[in-house]
């Protein structure tokens, strides 16, 4: 069954507008009433349990991703029997994975204390939050969080996202008035209005993961968890999951110790610090994240239905307009980053970096985009054996320059360390390495030029435009709020006019191909 991969973009895109546009809105809005209603520390702290519970999620092993990318062929032939069967394993291996997640985080609960520098806030019992904290992390695995993958393998993600969505406002919804009711009107301490807080991200776990299983059957009522996979299908799945497992504790190197190490090293403000600056990265990122978070599904479905030349055009296309908005974004974060976090935080200044802070989070932002249309692409091919190897590379690499950072920078600089080696991981270890294998395992060499070509064309095109878009917001004598907004007209109008002009053919070439299959 040959899906239709235009169709499914633009409904992903879609869903993954909204989604972006809410988590753009609402999380900002959620951290900024933390500051302002429980202060820098309560953050840092939500902030240390998210790592800690990333580190835990490796129990998940990658059979998510696995399951997906093994379910494209079955989709391809519109074998159902057999997608049901792959239902059926998912769900099981999903049921082992959360009780194993729930043990480890039962084993960790005893040492939680000792992950936090310094002071820890007032009536704070850092076990109990933690415990929940990690019901809430085990729920979905217990519950119906399977079923996405019939979802995920049909090309069908705008369903989750939609529903991820929905959820999401209602959260935070709910959130806003927990903090705003309990703290400012009701004046209640901040140790019972983070516990209400921590409770109510259970409960809407559980409403969004029976949203999720309705979802699923009524557009899939004939895929149901049945029959037995046969066993060279079951070793193939595992296969790959040897492989995405080391992947996940690459990425868990990379991102989740960062917090790790800032709070064991700097305390929980310098992690409060650290996060409002990724915060922006993260969320700038799900714009670009609307394109190709669209396609992996559809690059899944024609790599089984087209041929390699077609899908290199594909890849290089989609790559064009996700790299016209990732520079555009860089352009204006380096314009606006430093002036925005001053305004958010009321120029705290145990939370406002010196100028080099933003400068490097553009630099991770932008290394990290350019990356992910090929990852996409790669991750629907399902080449994981290939570069296993990577991930604990890059993300040992990164481990260990972290600390070296830390210990060894002025302590002025010592964030900015722990910054610069996610960057050094990315630029000089895992793209050269992935990017090798994508192009002598499934593309050419030849193939191979025409990428990196395109990819440095993007990178001279990005340095002049965050240069042009810097120096023109600089220009404005204006600050606070009123500042911010004509920085950002400003930067605007030079970024979107420059960006247009370079990818204009890009552009053109994409909107004569919409009528192609």
């Amino acid at each position: 069954m040959k899906l239709d991969f235009r169709r499914n973009v633009k409904r992903n895109m879609l869903a993954n507008a909204w989604n972006s546009a809410a988590r753009l809105v609402l999380p900002f809005l959620n951290r900024t009433l933390f500051l302002w209603l429980l202060g820098p520390a309560y953050l840092g702290l939500n902030g240390l349990f998210v790592s800690i519970l990333g580190v835990l999620m490796l129990a998940e092993l990658g059979f998510g991703q696995a399951v997906v990318c093994s379910m494209y062929k079955p989709v391809a032939d519109d074998d159902r029997e057999m997608l049901c069967a792959y239902l059926r394993f998912y769900r099981s291996v999903y049921r082992c994975v959360g009780a194993a997640i729930f043990a480890l985080g039962l084993c960790l609960l005893p040492f939680i204390g000792r992950l936090v520098h310094g002071d820890v806030p007032a009536d704070v019992d850092l076990r109990l939050l933690f415990l929940i904290h990690l019901v809430n992390t085990a729920a979905s695995y217990f519950l119906f969080a399977y079923r996405g993958v019939v979802l995920g393998a049909h090309h069908r993600n705008d369903v989750i996202t939609n529903i991820r969505t929905a959820v999401s406002v209602a959260q935070y919804v709910a959130v806003f008035l927990i903090l705003l009711v309990m703290r400012h009107f009701l004046n209640q301490p901040p140790a019972m209005v983070y516990y209400c807080y921590v409770v109510a991200t259970v409960v809407f776990t559980v409403v969004q993961n029976v949203l999720l299983v309705t979802a699923s059957r009524r557009l899939f009522p004939d895929i149901e968890p049945r029959g037995v996979l046969p066993a060279s299908l079951r070793r193939h799945v595992l296969s790959d999951v040897k492989s995405i497992f080391m992947h996940k504790v690459g990425g868990v190197i990379t991102h989740s110790t960062d917090n790790l190490v800032i709070s064991a090293f700097l305390g929980l403000v310098a992690v409060a610090a650290y996060g409002n600056y990724y915060y922006v990265v993260t969320s700038v990122g799900s714009l670009v994240a609307i394109v190709y978070a669209s396609m992996t599904g559809g690059f899944g479905n024609k790599i089984y239905t087209e041929s390699k030349e077609e899908n290199f055009k594909l890849l290089m296309r989609m790559n064009s307009l996700s790299m016209s908005v990732v520079i555009f974004c860089a352009a204006m974060m380096t314009a606006l980053y430093q002036p925005f976090i001053s305004v958010w935080v009321k120029d705290n200044p145990a939370l406002v970096r010196h100028t080099l802070t933003p400068i490097l989070m553009v630099l991770y932002f932008y290394v990290m985009q350019s990356r992910q249309v090929l990852m996409s692409f790669k991750s629907a091919a399902s080449l994981w054996s290939q570069d296993r190897w990577k991930p604990i590379v890059a993300g040992s690499v990164n481990l260990v320059t972290n600390i070296l950072f830390v210990v060894l920078l002025p302590d002025a600089y010592k964030l900015d360390g722990v910054i610069f080696s996610t960057i050094i991981g990315f630029a000089f270890i895992q793209i050269p390495w992935e990017s090798h294998v994508m192009f002598t395992a499934f593309f050419s060499r030849a193939e191979s030029r025409l990428w990196w070509r395109a990819q440095l064309r993007f990178a001279l095109i990005a340095v002049a435009l965050c240069a042009a878009a810097w120096w023109a917001a600089h220009l404005v004598p204006l600050a606070g709020i009123a500042g911010l907004v004509a920085k950002g007209v400003v930067a605007f109008a030079v970024s979107a006019g420059a960006v247009l002009a370079f990818f204009r053919g890009d552009v053109m070439s994409i909107v004569k191909s919409k009528g192609r299959k």
